[in-house]
């Protein structure tokens, strides 16, 4: 008997041979989606007649005026003037850019024919990105067929529908009416918080009625819908994955389209940023694929040829000769500190027990051990200036001021030779070196002065106060006028802000100052020039190259130098970075930079002239003007680098 096919399984089987058809096509004639290079230009149509002819006006080697114009050549091999740029189908397979702040953009056309289009499938396109050693893969393009997307979304509807089934209320799987019925019958007083929020717990219910709430709902409980209801909840990610066949994706695409299959060819403008890196020179990229027919692949389109990105990068034109920088040390050197050594009224002998002398007095007596102890310098002189507050005679303070340092000099004039024998015996110095030492301690002056009275710190003190008020300060600024400073102070005595002055600024004033005069050991001149590699300029050379540029600015700019203005120039700081170039020997590297800062800016004159003077003086600036794009620009736009006929 003949196998009968129903009209539906026709349809199903139709559908099945156009789609192998269709597959069949694509293998045979080799429809793929094309990878190819961006157009970077788009010419509108223009009238030629009104355009004006752009030329240019440059001097060759021997300062001779030449002409040059936009040009092309026609079908003869002459050069004739052009002013219009003709659109053109891309063909090549590689294209020059620049690394610019760091990052390189670069751009491709994925092209998808019509006949690869059906409103069954969905195309999946994968660009691969090969950087170097590194390979990644860049967010896919979605192309989804009109059906395709119907049943995604059916699929979605099923799915919802299913989960929609699922109970979610408990109290729909209980016997709701018979439970309320045997509590309200067997069970009055819980009845009646049916509608009350107080909480009964299940011992207290079951010590009423000898059975737990638990088991009462139990009872009543729809066993078998409750069944159902918990299978189609362990059921979810199985119906999930049986509806829905394909999931639609809204993450991590960088375009998803819906198409009928009876358009045109779709092209995408795919452009990627990568971060430069040292030693970038190329990057390519690939594409690959895979059309879908729901939830199977059903052809994978093979990987197409890449597309090769040259990167060009400034860093290239560093100058990494190191930089040296003359350091010049002097024999004679000098270290101070200062102490506040406190004094009774009137008083000039130090007493190490009076108020903080003890902890002052020892800071000052470690500084010296360690002067006293450095292999680098040795000690020649110590001037100790002594200060004073400003109550009381001013002669007397000075002198009062002068008896105090000569008091501290002869304190530590002492302590110089205890420092030096304290040496000798915990470092078990021999008795000749001790002898130098002691020798040594006897050839250090302690020079003692006055300062007098202290008023420069005195105002400092005012001037950071934050008690005393804004009139108060302006009044002492005031008095600070008066020239007489006995004078000054009595006055100040009749002022409000006087206590405080006197209590708290006071003490403060009664200071003494140590200076260091001090030598290198074994250095006869009073300067020595040395050279050395100036460290800070190096490591700004060595960010330019790691293309670092923000922190290459930062350190290079105060040099202002070629390597500066390469810096600048590759942050696009152009014209910081014309400046400096201008004023430079007008070597060829310098003439290349300032060809593409022209070209940057606009003006193509010097923009020309200064490369076609660098590729005069060095010919290795003609091929290196074709991998920037500044320059490659100019080369198309005027057929610069032509060969000679």
């Amino acid at each position: 008997m003949p196998r009968r096919i129903s009209i539906i399984g026709l349809i199903v089987l139709a559908i099945g041979c156009s789609t192998q058809n269709k597959l069949n096509s694509i293998r045979r004639n080799a429809i793929a989606p094309t990878l190819s290079l961006a157009e970077e230009y788009e010419v509108p149509e223009i009238d030629v007649e009104s355009v004006r002819r752009d030329t240019l006006t440059v001097r060759d080697e021997n300062g001779k005026e030449i002409l040059i114009m936009r040009a092309t050549m026609d079908e003869n091999g002459d050069m004739v003037a052009n002013d219009v740029i003709e659109a053109a189908t891309v063909t090549a397979r590689f294209r020059n850019v620049a690394e610019r702040h760091g990052k390189v953009d670069i751009s491709f056309d994925v092209t998808v024919p019509l006949s690869m289009q059906d409103s069954r499938w969905q195309l999946r396109f994968y660009p691969d990105l090969y950087v170097m050693e590194d390979s990644t893969r860049l967010e896919p393009i979605i192309i989804t067929g009109s059906e395709f997307r119907r049943q995604q979304k059916r699929g979605y509807e099923h799915f919802n529908r299913f989960m929609s089934s699922i109970i979610t209320d408990t109290t729909r799987l209980q016997f709701r009416h018979q439970l309320l019925m045997f509590i309200e019958r067997n069970m009055p007083e819980i009845y009646r918080f049916k509608d009350d929020t107080s909480y009964v717990s299940d011992e207290e219910f079951s010590s009423y009625y000898g059975v737990t709430e638990r088991q009462a709902v139990n009872h009543y409980t729809r066993w078998l819908l409750t069944h159902i209801n918990n299978r189609k909840i362990a059921m979810k990610d199985r119906m999930y994955r049986r509806y829905v066949k394909a999931p639609i994706v809204t993450e991590g695409l960088r375009l998803d389209t819906v198409v009928t299959g009876e358009g045109n060819d779709i092209i995408y403008r795919y452009t990627q940023t990568i971060e430069a890196r040292p030693k970038l020179r190329k990057a390519e990229v690939v594409l690959s694929g895979d059309i879908y027919e729901q939830d199977r692949r059903i052809f994978r389109i093979p990987e197409s040829d890449p597309l090769t990105f040259y990167i060009s990068s400034l860093s290239s034109f560093v100058d990494d000769n190191e930089r040296y920088m003359t350091m010049v040390t002097e024999r004679r050197v000098g270290a101070n500190a200062t102490c506040s050594i406190d004094f009774d009224k009137g008083r000039t002998e130090v007493d190490p027990e009076f108020r903080n002398n003890k902890e002052e007095i020892g800071r000052i007596r470690s500084y010296l051990s360690s002067l006293l102890l450095n292999m680098e310098f040795d000690l020649d002189s110590i001037v100790v200036s002594s200060s004073s507050s400003p109550e009381g005679n001013a002669s007397l303070n000075s002198s009062l001021s002068l008896k105090r340092s000569e008091s501290v000099s002869a304190l530590f004039n002492g302590h110089v030779r205890t420092i030096m024998d304290s040496i000798r015996r915990e470092e078990g110095i021999i008795l000749d070196l001790a002898g130098e030492m002691t020798e040594k301690a006897d050839g250090i002056r302690i020079i003692p002065r006055s300062n007098g009275e202290n008023w420069t710190m005195l105002e400092n003190l005012v001037r950071s106060d934050t008690l005393m008020s804004t009139s108060q300060k302006e009044r002492f600024y005031e008095l600070m006028r008066t020239e007489d400073i006995d004078l000054r102070e009595n006055r100040m005595k009749a002022e409000t802000f006087y206590p405080r002055m006197s209590q708290e600024f006071y003490p403060k004033l009664r200071t003494v100052r140590f200076d260091f005069h001090l030598h290198r050991k074994g250095m006869v001149k009073d300067t020595v020039h040395t050279t050395v590699l100036d460290s800070l300029y190096m490591e700004g050379v060595n960010a330019l190259k790691e293309r670092e540029y923000e922190t290459a600015v930062t350190i290079l700019a105060p040099y202002k130098d070629y390597n500066a203005a390469v810096a600048y120039c590759a942050m696009d700081y152009n014209m910081s970075a014309l400046e400096i170039l201008d004023g430079l020997e007008q070597s060829d590297k310098v003439k290349y930079m300032k060809a593409i800062i022209y070209s940057r800016i606009g003006d193509y004159g010097n923009a020309v002239q200064n490369y076609l003077d660098a590729c005069t003086m060095n010919r290795s600036f003609v091929s290196r003007g074709n991998l920037d794009p500044e320059i490659s620009d100019l080369i198309k736009k005027y057929n610069l680098n032509k060969d000679p006929q």
